[in-house]
C-alpha cells in the first residue's frame, strides 16, 4: 500500500533571526498544509535544510512534525546521508519518533557505484520497519540511481517501496516504471513535471510548490489520480513560471522568500545558503502575484 497518493510537501524548516528553529512558525505551516489538503509532509529533506541541521535539531523537527500532524497525514523523515552508518542511525531514530516513512537521498559527493547504492540502501532499509522512499536527484548528488538499480531494490528489499524521481529525465522515469513492474511507487521530484510523471503511472509529487500553493498542488494531483488530465495539464501550465521562479536561485532560498512574502515568517536559510537577491525577489513576487499566491 502506498505511503501516500497526491501532494506531499517538502516542508521548509523555519528559522528565527538568531538561526534557531522556529517551532511556532513550523506549527503554523503544518496546520496550513493540512487545512489545504496536503497529503503528506516530508520533514527535513533538501528543502528542510537537512545539511545544516545538527542531529538533535534534525530529529527534534521530525518529532515535532509527527506530534503536530497527530496521524492526520503521514510524516516522512529525510534521513539519507553519504555515510551509510549515519543514515542507518538517523532512520532508526526517526522511526522511534514516530515517522511513517524515510526519504533516503542517494549518497552525495562519494559518487557510489550502482552496486554501492544497492548495498547502502539495502542496509538502511533493513535496519528499520517503516517504508523507505529512494530520492534520486543527480544534479545535487552527482549520482544517478539507474532504473535497473531502483527496480532491483524494489523487488528484493521489502520496505523500499517508492522513488522520488528528480532526475528531470522523463525517459528515465518511464524506464523505471517499466522495469519496476509495480514493485515501486514513483513520485515526481520536480514541480514542473507532475503531470508527465503521473501520466506514466506516478502516484503524486514531493513538492516545493506545495509550500506556497498547497490547495492548488493537491488538486492538480487529484485531477491526475482521477483521470482528468486536461484539467491537470492546464494547472501544470499555469504554475510553470512560479515553478521556475521557485528555482531561479538554489532551493530553498526562493521558497523561504515566498513564504515570507505570504507572512509565514520562516526566516532565511542557514549558511552557506543566503537570502534571495533583490532581482530574484522581484521575479518571484511577480510570479506569485500573477499566479494568485499573494
Amino acid at each position: 500500500m502506498a505511503i501516500f497518493k497526491g501532494a506531499g510537501v517538502a516542508l521548509v524548516t523555519p528559522m528565527k533571526e538568531n538561526g534557531e528553529v522556529n517551532y511556532e512558525s513550523l506549527e503554523r505551516l503544518l496546520e496550513d498544509q493540512i487545512a489545504n489538503g496536503t497529503d503528506a509532509v516530508i520533514s527535513v529533506g533538501t528543502t528542510g535544510e537537512a545539511p545544516t541541521l545538527d542531529d538533535d535539531e534534525h530529529l527534534d523537527v521530525i518529532r515535532f512534525c509527527v506530534e503536530k500532524a497527530a496521524g492526520r497525514i503521514p510524516v516522512i523523515a529525510g534521513t539519507g546521508s553519504n555515510n551509510t552508518a549515519h543514515a542507518i542511525m538517523m532512520s532508526i531514530e526517526a522511526q522511534k519518533r514516530g515517522a511513517d516513512g524515510c526519504l533516503l537521498v542517494a549518497p552525495y559527493y562519494n559518487k557510489a557505484t550502482q552496486e554501492g547504492l544497492i548495498k547502502s540502501f539495502s542496509a538502511i532499509a533493513e535496519a528499520v520497519d517503516i517504508p523507505c522512499i529512494l530520492y534520486n536527484v543527480p544534479s545535487r548528488t552527482g549520482t544517478n540511481i539507474l532504473p535497473d538499480t531502483a527496480a532491483w531494490l524494489g523487488k528484493h528489499v521489502k520496505n523500499i517501496v517508492a522513488v522520488k524521481e528528480a532526475s528531470g529525465n522523463i525517459s528515465q522515469v518511464a524506464e523505471l516504471l517499466e522495469k519496476a513492474e509495480g514493485s515501486l511507487d514513483v513520485y515526481s521530484g520536480n514541480d514542473d513535471q507532475i503531470v508527465p510523471v503521473m501520466a506514466l503511472g506516478g502516484l503524486g509529487v514531493i513538492s516545493v510548490l506545495s509550500n506556497v500553493a498547497p490547495k492548488f498542488t493537491h488538486e492538480l494531483t487529484q485531477h491526475c489520480l482521477e483521470g482528468r488530465y486536461e484539467e491537470a495539464a492546464a494547472d501544470q501550465l499555469k504554475a510553470m513560471e512560479l515553478c521556475r521562479s521557485l528555482f531561479c536561485e538554489v532551493n530553498p532560498i526562493p521558497v523561504k522568500a515566498a513564504l515570507n512574502m505570504q507572512g509565514f515568517q520562516v526566516g532565511t536559510p542557514r549558511l552557506p545558503l543566503t537570502e534571495m537577491t533583490a532581482k530574484g525577489q522581484e521575479r518571484l513576487r511577480k510570479a506569485m502575484e500573477e499566479f494568485g499566491a499573494l
